[in-house]
């Protein structure tokens, strides 16, 4: 087989495989490219030296058997036999997605373990899983944003062929797979990428260091680099689509960007295949530029994240206000209602956590609903928290129950985060694994001022380094079977089937989304099509005046409640919820 190596500064590359030693030569087609052939079957370990040098493991490493800092091997692709004849599952107009850590979704943290849990999504009505990070990282268990290799597999889990086997298993069940993907930086520890060539440039700079160059020398084979990964998960392992981290941290200044290269590749490799692929952006810039089409000038991602719903969902039911939540806790029911129907908070308004005016309004008679996400949790807005407490720990099941219904009926995508659904109460705390004693120590310390500096102590704050941190934010599958876990399920499995069983709720047209509230009652309610939802956030009964207009059947309720009688008023009891249809639906 060929083996081969960008390195353009090299004035001498080798090939260690097998215990020899094979001298590369230069590639003449393509400036910087070493290459040298040599017998090697699927597992055969490899490396490669340069100008004489230790040897290092490949960058575009399939597999690291032994970690980031070992040998590469050998994957042959073609050797692993596919179970399901996939060929994709629901379009994102009609997904539920459910967010989840392979390391702490089992306690035993493999992909293996996993896949057996994954019959509780079906059932549950989930259509997509998606997974975080699995690239090669230091250490057993870390959150994997801080991963290398970017084409290959984190050991510990699995590695290439535990992977295959997890998204064979969801095929078989249904299931479509997103896999989260990390491009604007890569871990500080075992990355030896910048001892081939200028995979890095202080042109630009991230809050994790030197930027990935995607527009300085030498970018254009960096971009391949990136490219290349993406489409491997795609092809290789057959997931549905990725979820980009962190878009907003990719310094690009190139006037066609990468993100529109990598769009463009994409779809037309879902083209070739046969099959839905999408690719999903986390973006803090509240652009809508980042999902509008290309020849619209935009972007051509598939949909985004909408943090700024989250933020205002977060603020109505728990009234907290530090940090980026302090705009939206001024009137949390209004910002909720312009989140549900405007999609962005800031969509050119002053933001006081940024000192500036940010984000820009969506054209809701050109955008459909299925651009975004919606959610109330995630691992970033639980993991990021001091304690890494979820919504659960402090709100009752009423107001889990009334997230879940403006989640599961509201216009946008819905994800959950694992354990969600049942009301978990295991934490999901900040956990690493590092093996190298100052990046542990450093990391230990950072964690600790960041948090010291919002008044909490520091002997409060988990050891990302001790086992016991990872361990506590595993989940407990034995929680669901007690209440009020059951009762909560039982909720979110209701929701979800009613999202697919009522077109009203799959509606992309956000234009046609109308809200009610009363800021000071802690009521809102919204219409859907023939469909009306309310919440009540307040300990005291709400009555919500939603007009005669035929509303006399209850689809779905948190507490018992009668539909609005002949005067179009709606008495919802305390932290409450209820899904209204028309007559004889």
């Amino acid at each position: 087989m060929r083996f081969e190596v960008w390195a353009p500064k090299a004035e001498r590359a080798e090939l260690q495989l097998a215990g020899g030693t094979y001298a590369m030569e230069r590639d003449p087609a393509r400036d910087g490219w070493w290459t040298a052939d040599a017998d090697a079957g699927d597992g055969a370990r490899y490396g490669f030296s340069l100008d004489g040098g230790p040897v290092l493991p490949d960058p575009r490493s399939r597999r690291q058997p032994d970690g980031p800092d070992g040998l590469s091997a050998v994957v042959d692709h073609n050797a692993h036999e596919w179970r399901t004849d996939w060929h994709g599952g629901a379009p994102l107009a009609g997904a539920v997605l459910y967010e989840l850590h392979i390391g702490t979704y089992t306690p035993e943290g493999t992909f293996d373990a996993a896949a057996r849990r994954l019959g509780h999504l079906a059932e549950l009505g989930v259509t997509h899983v998606e997974v975080m990070p699995v690239c090669p990282f230091p250490g057993t268990h870390g959150w994997g944003y801080e991963g290398v290799s970017l084409w290959a597999v984190h050991e510990p889990y699995g590695g290439p062929e535990g992977l295959k086997r997890f998204v064979d298993a969801a095929h078989g069940l249904g299931l479509g797979v997103v896999l989260d993907v990390v491009h604007n930086h890569l871990g500080p520890s075992g990355n030896y990428l910048p001892l081939f060539g200028p995979y890095f440039t202080d042109t630009h700079h991230t809050p994790w260091g030197s930027a990935v160059n995607l527009d300085a020398p030498g970018s254009d084979e960096v971009r391949a680099y990136l490219l290349g990964s993406a489409l491997a998960w795609l092809h290789d392992y057959r997931v549905d689509g990725l979820r980009l981290d962190a878009v907003h941290a990719l310094a690009d200044t190139r006037a066609l960007t990468f993100l529109e290269e990598l769009s463009t590749a994409v779809d037309t490799l879902s083209a070739e295949v046969g099959r839905t692929l999408f690719l999903i952006a986390e973006s803090d810039q509240g652009d809508p530029r980042t999902t509008a089409p290309r020849e619209s000038w935009g972007l051509g991602l598939h949909a985004q994240w909408n943090d700024d719903f989250h933020h205002a969902l977060h603020t109505a039911l728990t009234g907290e206000a530090q940090g980026y939540y302090a705009d939206f806790a001024r009137a949390p029911l209004g910002a909720l209602a312009k989140t549900l129907t405007r999609v962005f908070f800031h969509d050119g308004t002053y933001s006081t956590f940024r000192g500036r005016v940010h984000g820009r309004s969506v054209d809701r008679t050109k955008t459909a609903a299925h651009r975004f996400l919606g959610y109330a949790q995630t691992h970033d807005q639980i993991g990021n928290r001091a304690l890494g407490d979820r919504l659960s720990a402090t709100l009752s099941p009423g107001l889990l129950a009334c997230a879940a219904t403006l989640v599961l009926t509201g216009p946008y995508v819905p994800m959950l985060f694992m354990g969600e659904e049942w009301a978990a109460r295991t934490p999901w705390q900040f956990f690493t694994d590092h093996t190298d004693p100052q990046l542990a120590q450093a990391v230990r310390e950072g964690r600790r001022r960041e948090f010291a500096a919002h008044g909490w102590a520091e002997e409060d704050i988990p050891d990302p380094q001790d086992p016991r941190t990872r361990e506590r934010s595993c989940l407990d599958w034995s929680e669901q079977e007690n209440e009020p876990h059951a009762r909560v399920l039982a909720w979110y499995r209701e929701l979800i089937a009613l999202r697919r069983e009522r077109p009203d709720l799959a509606d992309p047209d956000l234009a046609a989304v109308k809200v009610a509230y009363d800021e000071a009652a802690r009521w809102l309610a919204f219409r859907r099509g023939d469909i009306r939802v309310a919440v009540n956030l307040s300990k005291t009964p709400a009555t919500i005046g939603l007009g005669r207009n035929g509303l006399s059947r209850v689809l779905a309720a948190w507490e018992p409640v009668d539909a609005p009688g002949a005067d179009g008023l709606l008495r919802l009891p305390p932290e409450s919820c209820v899904v209204l249809g028309p007559a004889g639906s």
